[in-house]
């Protein structure tokens, strides 16, 4: 147990249970079994291919500063450094959002050196997919606590054990050599950093993209660091593959947060946006979700669901056909039950 006061010289409000990550010794198979598909990585390889042609792509840069002393890093995807990071810089330390892979969080702590000297004292993982969680080791190198939900925690020792044991096959590169930082700061409900300048409101929302979701607010900058519950511009309209989903949640969350006081929206993936970016996201999902419902009360299989249904209207969520029917064979597969 973490008790509120451990941190005073770096937080000085810590709100909600904090405790020690638990471990569970069932094993599960998490999406990225899935993900790591010669049949699914192929076209996507495609599209980013394409992709990287885009002058739009070419001209984006990896870090901005969207507000004094907050930064934010455009992850990478045609180099497996694919998930957003965000840190702020406090009095004395700074806090990142979301680790990204190895290689990423090496990149990152450059680019994080640049803007400030002081150092990086915790991480928060919005959710505990590899993407977002493997570069916690450089982090944990470089001196930074590992922050998350206590849900997030508890996926990481269940389902993150089988991303590690396949991380080669579908990061892309070799993970051999680093190790995995599991968190040791955790919350139930929230967990405040407020030093008088910036405050930092991490407040959990799952389950929904997966259970132990979390998000990073920032009320006085407007600005709302969702992880995976909204991406934008990605090569993907996103991943509902996660056996702990709940759609209809996920649904209520993206409304829920379009209704905040929020001027900047950091997704998990891809471009930054608005609230506006999020009721798009939630639009996406609300459409499949009905479909899918209807298809299956209909008595139709799963194949003839994921050739029938359109989200192209869908706009840059919609427009990747093989993600499309990804999404929707492994929708139909959790509401069948089969």
């Amino acid at each position: 147990m973490i008790s509120n006061t451990s941190f005073p010289k770096y937080c000085n409000i810590l709100v909600g249970s904090v405790n020690d990550p638990g471990v569970s010794g069932k094993r599960y198979i998490p999406f990225s079994a899935y993900c790591s598909c010669s049949c699914f990585l192929r076209p996507i390889v495609f599209f980013l291919v394409l992709l990287s042609a885009s002058p739009a792509f070419a001209q984006r840069r990896p870090v901005r500063e969207l507000a004094p002393g907050v930064f934010y890093y455009f992850g990478d995807e045609l180099q497996q450094k694919s998930a957003n990071c965000t840190w702020i810089v406090f009095k004395d330390y700074v806090l990142a959002i979301d680790a990204n892979y190895p290689w990423g969080a090496e990149e990152i702590l450059q680019e994080i050196r640049k803007t400030t000297d002081r150092p990086v004292r915790f991480v928060f993982n919005t959710h505990y997919h590899h993407d977002h969680t493997f570069g916690n080791c450089v982090f944990a190198d470089a001196g930074a606590t590992i922050v998350s939900t206590r849900k997030t925690a508890d996926e990481m020792h269940t389902y993150g054990q089988y991303e590690w044991e396949h991380g080669s096959e579908y990061s892309g590169r070799n993970i051999k050599g680093f190790r995995r930082e599991f968190p040791t700061l955790t919350f139930d409900k929230q967990l405040v950093f407020d030093d008088g300048v910036h405050r930092v409101e991490l407040i959990r929302m799952g389950p929904a993209h997966s259970s132990g979701d979390g998000v990073a607010y920032l009320p006085g900058e407007k600005i709302l660091i969702t992880g995976d519950l909204c991406v934008n511009g990605n090569p993907w309209g996103n991943n509902v593959a996660d056996p702990n989903a709940d759609f209809d949640k996920w649904l209520g969350v993206l409304e829920t947060m379009a209704g905040w006081d929020v001027k900047i929206v950091v997704p998990g993936h891809g471009d930054l946006g608005t609230a506006e970016t999020l009721r798009l996201q939630r639009l996406y999902l609300k459409d499949m979700l009905i479909m899918v419902r209807q298809g299956i009360k209909a008595g139709k299989s799963r194949q003839e669901l994921v050739k029938e249904i359109d989200l192209s209207k869908h706009g840059i969520y919609g427009k990747n056909k093989v993600s499309n029917e990804r999404s929707i064979g492994f929708m139909y597969d959790k509401l069948s039950g089969k």
